[in-house]
């Protein structure tokens, strides 16, 4: 039987101590939240590998570390409101609900929204609500957000999600477009201007839904 709080101390300690993540309030969270109620029982004794951790068909939890430094870039307040784009089973969610005033958990998938809530409601983030809809369209209903969280690669930040950016907010996730390596990117509009830098390389697998339409030429 795999000792999971073990597992949790041997990640914070190998994974993201050791990877330029220093925000207290965040490895705090890390170890905290019980990264294997997120991933479904079969997989449950991988789910503190370093690698992203399948969680549906062509779905997957992130690596411990690209979400760690990904958060940790988005500098999330304790009064911020925050999105969290392809939630899948709400780990990421989870993790910055111990940040944040209130988190926004979007899927487009109906059963992994589900138990989402019920993952969530077990952890105690009562601050965290989900949602269900097509990710490229974010969640109008409550923007403006400080934070916005893309849980997979993109070929590229659709306009809804820009929108949805308060002044002043960031939106963190892995930018990949076809035959290209990851780059973690952080997107911020300062004075209504959206800018956008390369954090680090990371490879993750695509939302769906949200990649750029294809164009023929003759």
């Amino acid at each position: 039987m795999t000792d999971h709080a073990a597992a949790r101390r041997n990640m914070v300690s190998g994974q993201i101590r050791t990877n330029r993540v220093t925000d207290e309030r965040l490895i705090e969270a890390m170890e905290e939240i019980p990264r294997e109620r997120f991933v479904p029982h079969a997989r449950r004794g991988v789910a503190y590998v370093d690698e992203d951790v399948e969680i549906a068909s062509g779905r997957y939890l992130m690596e411990p570390m690209v979400l760690a430094r990904l958060v940790q870039e988005a500098t999330i307040a304790p009064d911020d409101v925050v999105l969290d784009v392809g939630c899948g089973t709400g780990y990421a969610t989870a993790v910055m609900s111990r940040l944040a005033g209130t988190v926004i958990a979007l899927d487009v998938d109906g059963a992994l929204a589900a138990e989402a809530e019920r993952a969530l409601s077990e952890v105690s983030a009562d601050n965290a609500i989900v949602v269900t809809g097509p990710l490229a369209e974010g969640y109008v209903r409550q923007a403006p957000y400080d934070v916005i969280l893309l849980g997979g690669a993109v070929d590229h930040l659709p306009e809804a999600l820009a929108e949805q950016l308060a002044e002043g907010g960031r939106v963190v996730g892995v930018l990949r477009e076809a035959g290209t390596v990851g780059q973690a990117t952080l997107w911020a509009r300062h004075r209504g201007v959206l800018s956008n830098r390369t954090l680090f390389e990371a490879s993750l697998p695509p939302l769906p839904g949200i990649a750029r339409p294809v164009r023929f030429e003759f």
